[in-house]
């Protein structure tokens, strides 16, 4: 089993269900395993359009057998049921699926780049991410998810809106 972590973002429609209709197509998947939840935090959008409305993210850690390119599948195809539609880059979506890292792995295609190559700038990824793995450390930047929290002063300030959902 490898050690996943998956960021979800949602900032169109019913943002909360939005995000529990993908953790839950992602757990009941037969090869992913739901380890830990994050809770749920309220951000303004970061680049897209004007006016974008606030998103809703929060981070899951899971265990998988599949390899990184199925598991970015699996994601794509969430996005897909949950009505994803990519019209833009940064326009606002019903469900957004992130993979941050993928055990201790460093990816780099057309693909997939991993680990994420912007989750220290990202404070909407950062607090819930240390709320579950502030031990984490990036294979990268040789810091922790606490490290890289602690020197990102919004991710400093944010608190769940949901600690549990």
């Amino acid at each position: 089993m490898t050690t996943a972590y998956l960021g979800l973002g949602s900032n169109l429609g019913d943002r909360l269900a939005y995000l529990r209709g993908g953790r839950d197509a992602l757990s009941t998947h037969a090869e992913i395993d739901l380890v830990l939840a994050s809770g749920v935090y309220e951000t303004a959008a970061l680049g897209g359009p004007p006016n974008s409305p606030p998103f809703l993210n929060a981070v899951l850690q899971v265990h998988t057998t599949l390899d990184a390119y199925a598991l970015l599948e699996v994601c794509l195809a969430a996005e897909e049921a949950f009505f994803r539609s990519r019209p833009e880059r940064w326009a606002p979506r019903t469900l957004d699926i992130d993979m941050l890292f993928f055990a201790d792995k460093i990816i780099t295609d057309e693909r997939l780049t991993l680990p994420h190559p912007e989750i220290q700038a990202r404070a909407f990824v950062l607090a819930p991410l240390a709320e579950i793995a502030s031990e984490l450390l990036h294979p990268l930047l040789q810091k922790t998810v606490a490290e890289l929290a602690a020197a990102n002063a919004e991710a400093v300030s944010l608190a769940p809106l949901h600690p549990t959902w």
